[in-house]
């Protein structure tokens, strides 16, 4: 067994911004020349999140308007009264969707559906800079 760990950085322009990280995952687990096993990925921050979705214009746009409905803008939370830093949504997005995904791989191939896409999903209003964290754990 041996633990492999890499990085991927990316530049966000801001509030959803869905970044398709599946390239450079693949790209990963193949230069760790590991053959099975599982890889994981873990955004450092409390406003990015980590999913998969078919990587498509219809779903890039659908996405963003479902964590509207699910977790308006223009509502009150405790956060902004706090700091008043206008992105109390983006943490409680990035909190429910969450900060790491695992995808196991097999002969050096992640698993992934047809469809499938490992995307980053920037939550926070402004662009950032973000370093995900790749681990992969494997023989």
């Amino acid at each position: 067994m041996a633990v492999v760990t890499k990085k991927i950085s990316v530049e966000t322009r801001g509030e959803v911004d869905m970044i398709d990280l599946t390239g450079g995952v693949e790209k990963a687990v193949g230069d760790s020349g590991l053959r099975n096993g599982i890889v994981t990925l873990f955004i450092p921050g409390s406003t990015g999140a980590l999913t998969t979705i078919e990587y498509e214009s219809g779903l890039l746009r659908d996405f963003p308007a479902a964590l509207e409905r699910l977790f308006p803008k223009g509502i009150g939370y405790e956060h902004e009264r706090r700091w008043h830093d206008g992105n109390g949504h983006s943490h409680v997005r990035a909190s429910m969707l969450g900060p790491s995904l695992t995808v196991p791989f097999i002969n050096g191939r992640l698993t992934l559906g047809t469809w499938q896409q490992i995307v980053f999903v920037e939550l926070d209003v402004r662009p950032r800079s973000r370093e995900i964290i790749v681990q992969i754990v494997g023989e």
